[in-house]
């Protein structure tokens, strides 16, 4: 594959602002790119099921401390009374925003020094009881799509993604076209790095984050230590 130059400074944020979403589904959307996911579009993933192998995106839970865990998450687990029986009980805690565990990032998650998503001011919509815009409750009825996995160390026949080499649009349109794949609006794009052959030959770095911070519409850049998904539109 030739090799291109990187993007400037200049040339990111120009497509950070320039191709955002904001106002697209009107000033008062909290749903952003899910707009896309529609009846029909479910419709149309669950025609593609075959075989009914269910592939999962999740890790264990992260509560062994460590380089790359310097937030563990807590789990305590106790057996209570229950008749002539009992149950056990458990009581979770966790910082979501590390980099040891999966979760969904909402739209009020991110912004810079323009807004949050649709222009939102966060000093008013970010409280300490929760957010009152953009929050990630808007999805509660599920996300139920196509997904399409791009295997980025694959495509390059290593073991994984290095910070010397990092991802960008094009790159992922190009494995795309490899493997025979035509994105689409509404499709979950799950880009792969080798987060654990990374990780298996750095053991003592702690893992990267896969984004510079600024509010964004999928991936476009990965680090070697992160696996992402985004919505294609």
């Amino acid at each position: 594959m030739p090799e291109r130059p990187l993007p400037t400074e200049q040339e990111v944020r120009a497509l950070i602002h320039d191709r955002r979403n904001w106002g697209r589904w009107g000033k008062d959307d909290q749903l952003g790119a899910i707009n896309l996911i529609t009846p029909a579009k479910r419709a149309a993933a669950a025609r593609l099921v075959r075989s009914g192998r269910s592939v999962s995106l999740s890790r264990p839970f992260p509560k062994e401390p460590g380089l790359n865990n310097a937030l563990p998450a807590h789990h305590y687990m106790r057996t209570l009374p229950r008749g002539k029986g009992g149950f056990a009980a458990d009581y979770y805690g966790i910082f979501y925003h590390g980099v040891a565990s999966t979760h969904l990032d909402a739209l009020c998650h991110t912004w810079d020094e323009h807004a949050m998503w649709n222009g939102r001011d966060p000093k008013k919509e970010i409280t300490f009881d929760g957010a009152t815009f953009g929050s990630v409750e808007h999805w509660a009825e599920g996300i139920i799509t196509r997904a399409v996995m791009l295997d980025v160390p694959r495509h390059r026949g290593v073991a994984s993604v290095t910070e010397e080499r990092p991802v960008h649009g094009w790159e992922l349109e190009d494995i795309a076209r490899a493997r025979g794949v035509r994105l689409e609006p509404g499709d979950a794009v799950c880009v792969y790095a080798g987060r654990e052959a990374w990780q298996a030959a750095n053991p003592e770095r702690p893992y990267g984050r896969p984004f510079g911070m600024g509010p964004t519409s999928g991936p476009a850049c990965t680090s070697p230590a992160s696996s992402s998904c985004g919505i294609t539109t």
